[in-house]
């Protein structure tokens, strides 16, 4: 019998630290050591995420210990760095960070920028790792095989995600009486995760296109549906069968012919494809759940990884369907 490795997670309060909660309950090969919550400290894990009752009994603690495998930190960008300048993490530990701290590549970051259809391989090696953004991941997705193939032309796309995008923090766009029955655009071609999604392509493409992303708020609580149109000679047939000679090892993406919608992947790890050829235009759409493979379900499946463990391993999630 596989020995069970032991997990902390750092800012377990949060949406994506509840969603981290949910998935190792339920894992074969992983026990949650410690849940850290410096406003929760000593409150019942189900006290705050209370569809949780009934599944367990650990409590919110306000320490941090170094007898573990590997850590999650959940906190928002800009505290992951803060978080392990002020405290000790024992070498053996293997860290994954949320937050956008260590995405980029530059000097001192030891940080593996960890999406496992683009650098598997790499993931299964790696003491650090930077998960990627929930809109990064459905961009980079819906480009990586075109940028591979090095016939990325200039790209247009549009995302709309749930409410649960802007975190649990309170703020004004983010109340049930502003989102409901309205939509938003915010942070036109400037949102931040361009960074990354263009660091990875770029690493496939030299010369890289334009990469121009209008992203909405939208009314509904997760998932993120993207949509993106760029000029290409590429029939429909022979785009169908790039996409699917890239993803055919993945374990969560998939080509669809069909059209795809949100309840088809929203309460799982999966990313679904469709594309579109119009005018000249290749038209591409992905779908994931923001929360699982935009955030905690990607996060599990580096851990698997880079534990050995078969990739699914607690990621087996049904969608809500209807």
């Amino acid at each position: 019998m596989q020995k069970k490795i032991k997990v902390g997670i750092v800012g377990a309060a949060g949406y994506a630290g509840g969603e981290l909660i949910r998935i190792l309950l339920n894992h074969h090969f992983a026990d949650i050591a410690f849940a850290h919550s410096r406003s929760n400290s000593g409150s019942l894990i189900c006290d705050i995420h209370t569809d949780l009752v009934g599944e367990t009994d650990l409590q919110f603690c306000s320490n941090i210990e170094n007898n573990i495998d590997v850590l999650f930190l959940c906190l928002g960008h800009g505290e992951s760095s803060d978080f392990l300048r002020n405290n000790r993490i024992a070498d053996h530990v293997k860290i994954i960070d949320l937050s956008q701290d260590f995405r980029i590549r530059k000097a001192g970051n030891s940080f593996l920028y960890a999406l496992p259809e683009y650098n598997k391989n790499e993931i299964a090696h790696a003491q650090y790792m930077a998960n990627p953004g929930c809109f990064a991941t459905a961009i980079q997705l819906a480009l990586l095989p075109l940028a591979k193939e090095c016939v990325m032309q200039d790209v247009h796309l549009t995302g709309i995600t749930g409410a649960t995008g802007a975190g649990q923090k309170l703020q004004q766009n983010a109340h049930f009486a502003w989102r409901s029955n309205n939509i938003q655009a915010y942070k036109s071609l400037s949102h931040q995760h361009l960074n990354e999604i263009r660091q990875t392509l770029n690493a496939l493409q030299p010369t890289l296109p334009e990469i121009n992303f209008i992203p909405w708020r939208g009314d509904f609580a997760r998932g993120i549906y993207v949509s993106g149109y760029l000029k290409s000679d590429l029939s429909l047939e022979d785009a169908y069968q790039m996409f699917q000679n890239f993803y055919h090892e993945a374990a969560f993406t998939f080509v669809s012919r069909r059209l795809i919608d949100l309840k088809q992947v929203v309460n799982t790890n999966k990313c679904f494809i469709h594309l579109e050829k119009e005018d000249g235009k290749l038209i591409i759409h992905t779908a994931i759940d923001n929360l699982l493979k935009g955030a905690s379900g990607q996060a599990i499946q580096n851990m698997n990884i880079a534990f050995g463990f078969s990739e699914k391993s607690g990621l087996e999630l049904k969608a809500s369907a209807f």
